[in-house]
C-alpha cells in the first residue's frame, strides 16, 4: 500500500481526541494519585504476560573450555548466566530489539527492585481542566503545556515474531489479488504465545484473516467508516472469542506484477525508498491505539500495544513475501493526539502539524548525523518515518498447525465481503460447501472461520445465539459435540431451507448434487476425483469442471 494506496482509508478514520474536563469532574492531585494506584492494582494482564512474569530473566551459558578452570559445579565470569538484556545476548541471538519483558526486567533490576519504576506515554496535547488561565489560544501555562518531544528509536518491541499457522491462511487472503489484481486489507485473528527463540519473547500466532467491508483497486484501499463496520466487527470478535482467538494485527497487500508468466512481482519497498509509508504508519498507530496492551507498571493501566502490521509485497528476488512491523509508543501518542500527518508526495516522510488557534502542538525533534559525523537535532517538519518503526519478523512454522479445516480435497467457504462471482456468500454457496461433507465430517465442515461468520448472521435464520456449543466443540476438537449440534433443531431447519431453496433443474444443469444434501442426508455426494487448483489463479475448482470457474483457464493434467 503506497502513499496513494492508503490515503483514502486514512481520511475515513479519526483518532480519538481528548475533550476538556467539566468543572464538576476536576480532581485534585491526591485524588489523581489514588486513581492511578487503583488503576495499576486492577490491571488484568494478558495470559502470556503472566506466564513470562514467572520466567527467570537469565540466559544460561555453557562452560568455556578455554577460560573456565573451576569444578563442574561452579560458575565464573566466563560461564555464569547473563541477563536477557545483556549486549552479549543480543549479539548471540542476533536481536535488534530486546523483548518487552526483558525491558521491564531491566527497569526493575536495580537495588530498589523497581519500586519507583513506572511507564508513561508522552502527552502531545494540552492537559485539560487547567483553571489558572483562559483556555487555548488565550492562555497556557507550564502545568498544562506538553513538553517538547525528542524522538528516539525504540529499543524494545511488544511482539518478537509473527507466525502464520500454515501457508493456507495467507494464500487464501492472497487469492483475491491473484484473481482481481486489486489490493486487499484484512484483520489478523489468533493468539499470543511465548516465543522461545528470543529470551522472554512473545509471538503472535495467526489462525485466520477477516476481511472487513472495503473498496479496493489496483492502487487504492478504502475501508468503510468505523460506524458502518462496527456491528460486523463486534460479531467477528464474538465468534473469534468463542474459539479462543483475538485480534493480533492487520495485513495488507502492496503487489504489482512484473512478469505474469513467471509469477514474479515488483520489488519497490527497500532502504532506498520506504518500508512503510507515513499513511501506513498512522494506520498502524490507529490499530495499536484501538487495542492497547495491559501493563501493571503503567499509571494508566496500559502501555503500548501487541498489534502487528504485516505487509505483503515483493522481495529482492521478486517473490511475494511478508514483512512485519510495529510503530513506536511515541508514534502511537502523536497519532492519538492528532499531530502526525502524512506528506503529499513522499511516502517515507511524515509531518508534525503547526500550532493553530484551535490546537496547540508541541515541538517534535529528531537527531541525525550530518556529513561530518556530528549529531544534529532537527525539527520534525518533515520527519523520516524510520524513526517510528520497529521490525517484527514474519514466518511459518516447520510443522503446520490447523485451528480450522485443512483445505486438501475440499473447497473452502467463500470469504466475506468479496463482491465477485464465485466468491459471494449466499445460500447456494452454503449448499455447495456442505455438499462436500457427510454427517460424520460435521466437525470438519463446521471448522471454517468464514463459514461460521456467515451462519451467525444469515438473513433467513441467523444462528448467532445458538453457536456457543459449536464454537466450544471446534475449539476443543470434540467431534461428538459437533455432531450433537448438527442434529439440533436450528441446524436441521437451516438444512431444510437450503434443500427447499435449491432448484433441482439448476443443480442438474451444473452437474452437482442438491446443495446441503450430503450433510443433510448422510450421502457422500462429492466426486471420487479430488478438487483441483487452477495453475493461473490458484482457485480451488470442483472435480467435474474442465476450466477454472474463476478465470476460465483450462485445466492442466
Amino acid at each position: 500500500m503506497s502513499a496513494s494506496s492508503s490515503s483514502s482509508s486514512l481520511a475515513k478514520m479519526e483518532t480519538s481526541r481528548q475533550s476538556p474536563v467539566p468543572v464538576e469532574h476536576r480532581v485534585g492531585l491526591n485524588s489523581q494519585n489514588v486513581s492511578k494506584k487503583t488503576a495499576k492494582a486492577n490491571v488484568v494482564e494478558d495470559e502470556v504476560d503472566q506466564i513470562l512474569k514467572t520466567k527467570e530473566a537469565k540466559v544460561e551459558r555453557k562452560r568455556d573450555p578455554k577460560y573456565c578452570r573451576h569444578a563442574g559445579n561452579s560458575k565464573c565470569v566466563h560461564c555464569s548466566p547473563l541477563d536477557t538484556w545483556d549486549e552479549r545476548v543480543l549479539e548471540e541471538f542476533k536481536i535488534k530489539h530486546i523483548s518487552f519483558h526483558s525491558y521491564l526486567r531491566k527497569l526493575t533490576s536495580g537495588i530498589d527492585k523497581g519500586k519507583f519504576a513506572t511507564l508513561e506515554d508522552i502527552r502531545c496535547s494540552i492537559k485539560p481542566g487547567c483553571t489558572s488561565h483562559p483556555p487555548w489560544p488565550k492562555g497556557i501555562c507550564s502545568k498544562c503545556q506538553p513538553s517538547a518531544v525528542v524522538l528516539q528509536r525504540q529499543p524494545y518491541r511488544h511482539v518478537d515474531n509473527v507466525i502464520f499457522e500454515n501457508a493456507h491462511v495467507a494464500d487464501r487472503f492472497l487469492t483475491y489479488w491473484r484473481v482481481t489484481g486489486h489490493q486487499r486489507l484484512g484483520i489478523l485473528y489468533g493468539k499470543y504465545e511465548v516465543f522461545k527463540d528470543v529470551p522472554l519473547g512473545i509471538k503472535a500466532v495467526v489462525s485466520a484473516i477477516y476481511e472487513p467491508p472495503q473498496k479496493d483497486s489496483e492502487h487504492i484501499l478504502e475501508l468503510e467508516s468505523e460506524e458502518a463496520r462496527q456491528a460486523e466487527q463486534e460479531l467477528v470478535d464474538e465468534i473469534a472469542g468463542g474459539l479462543g482467538l483475538r485480534v493480533v494485527g492487520w495485513i495488507f497487500t502492496d503487489l504489482s506484477p512484473e512478469d505474469v508468466q513467471k509469477g514474479t512481482v515488483k520489488h519497490f519497498r527497500n532502504a532506498k525508498g520506504h518500508f512503510l509509508s507515513a499513511h501506513e504508519c498512522i494506520m498502524a498507530a490507529h490499530f495499536q491505539n484501538k487495542y492497547p496492551n495491559p501493563c501493571s507498571l503503567s499509571s494508566s493501566g496500559t502501555f503500548g500495544s501487541k498489534i502487528v502490521t504485516v505487509c505483503c509485497t515483493g522481495d529482492k528476488n521478486n517473490q511475494i513475501h511478508m514483512e512485519g512491523y510495529q510503530v513506536s509508543n511515541q508514534c502511537m501518542s502523536m497519532v492519538r493526539d492528532d499531530i502526525l500527518i502524512p506528506t503529499k508526495d513522499l511516502p517515507e516522510l511524515a509531518y508534525i502539524r503547526e500550532s493553530s488557534e484551535k490546537k496547540y502542538v508541541p515541538d517534535v525533534f529528531y537527531k541525525v548525523k550530518d556529513e561530518y559525523g556530528n549529531e544534529v537535532t532537527k525539527i520534525a517538519r518533515p520527519l523520516p518515518v524510520e524513526y517510528l518503526l520497529v521490525d517484527v519478523p514474519c514466518s511459518h512454522p516447520r510443522d503446520a498447525e490447523y485451528t480450522f479445516t485443512p483445505p486438501e480435497g475440499n473447497r473452502g467457504f467463500p470469504v466475506e465481503n468479496r463482491l465477485l462471482d464465485g466468491h459471494l456468500q449466499d445460500f447456494h454457496a452454503l449448499g455447495r460447501y456442505l455438499a462436500q461433507f457427510t454427517p460424520t465430517d460435521a466437525l470438519k465442515a463446521f471448522s471454517d472461520f468464514h463459514f461460521l461468520l456467515y451462519i451467525a448472521q444469515m438473513d433467513t435464520l441467523p444462528l448467532r445465539r445458538f453457536m456457543a456449543p459449536l464454537l466450544e466443540a471446534i475449539r476443543t476438537r470434540n467431534n461428538q459435540q459437533a455432531l450433537e449440534w448438527y442434529k439440533s433443531e436450528h441446524w436441521q431447519t437451516v438444512c431444510e431451507i437450503i434443500h427447499a431453496a435449491t432448484s433441482p433443474t439448476a443443480t442438474a444443469d451444473k452437474g452437482n448434487v442438491s446443495p446441503g444434501a450430503a450433510l443433510r442426508q448422510g450421502e457422500n455426494t462429492s466426486s471420487t476425483n479430488p478438487a483441483w487448483n487452477c495453475s493461473q489463479c490458484t482457485f480451488i475448482n470442483p472435480p467435474h469442471l474442465t476450466a477454472c470457474e474463476m478465470c476460465g483457464n483450462a485445466r492442466r493434467p
